[in-house]
């Protein structure tokens, strides 16, 4: 029967991995780089070689020139593990550095677009007063339709009981889905005028926080620590 080597403990299995990651740095320096190496491991004792040391790995080490000058900072050493969770931290910092400056750049816009309260209420009614007139035009080829189908309709009443003559028929057909079809349109354009509406009021609420001293970019991540306080608070209620 085989026997199986004890299971290595999860610590000395990561020494092991970051040992083994140290010596292969060290196959690639150049005897340039070779020093003094000194830093104070875990229980706090100052260490120094003329060689990284092991008890260090899992923190920096400095570099020491003959004269007791500085000559380079040597970094804790990664595992294979920590060091794919270290590129993901950095990915994530990334992307939250990009988004900040998506929010400057947004909210400097909105400044200079918007500089007061009046510049932004007359953009509004501007933006309304083209989806109003749209509607106003509508309505008042609707009217002028049923207009068009009383006469239509008034023939119609000869021929109750009989099929209408083609060209009547698809006279009256034709003036109801016109109606139909600026109804439509005037449904749209009501949902247009909310959809603006909307829009403006969410400007708004950042524009009044933005004019009264807020710095570009800082909002989003005021609303997520008041979010966070909210939610703490909840919980400990």
């Amino acid at each position: 029967m085989v026997t199986q080597p004890p299971a290595m403990a999860p610590n000395a299995a990561r020494m092991l991995a970051r040992g083994a990651a140290l010596v292969c740095a060290l196959l690639s320096l150049p005897a340039a780089a070779q020093g003094i190496y000194t830093c104070t491991d875990a229980k706090g004792r100052r260490l120094t070689s003329d060689r990284p040391i092991i008890e260090c790995l899992d923190r920096e080490q400095r570099v020491m020139n003959k004269d007791g000058s500085t000559r380079s900072v040597l970094p804790p050493s990664l595992t294979a593990d920590e060091r794919a969770e270290l590129e993901t931290k950095e990915r994530r910092r990334a992307q939250e550095r990009m988004a900040h400056q998506e929010a400057v750049r947004r909210d400097r816009l909105l400044l200079s677009r918007y500089p007061s309260e009046a510049e932004h209420r007359a953009a509004r009614e501007a933006a309304l007063d083209d989806v109003r007139q749209s509607i106003r035009n509508s309505e008042r080829r609707i009217a002028e339709l049923q207009n068009e189908r009383k006469p239509l309709a008034s023939e119609a009443e000869f021929y109750k009981g009989k099929a209408l003559p083609a060209k009547l028929k698809q006279s009256i057909e034709f003036v109801d889905v016109a109606v139909e079809a600026h109804a439509t349109l005037i449904q749209n354009q009501q949902a247009e005028m909310k959809r603006i509406n909307q829009l403006f009021d969410s400007e708004l609420t950042r524009l009044t926080r933005l004019w009264a001293g807020a710095a570009p970019g800082s909002l989003a991540e005021a609303d997520e620590k008041a979010g966070a306080a909210t939610a703490g608070g909840r919980r400990t209620r």
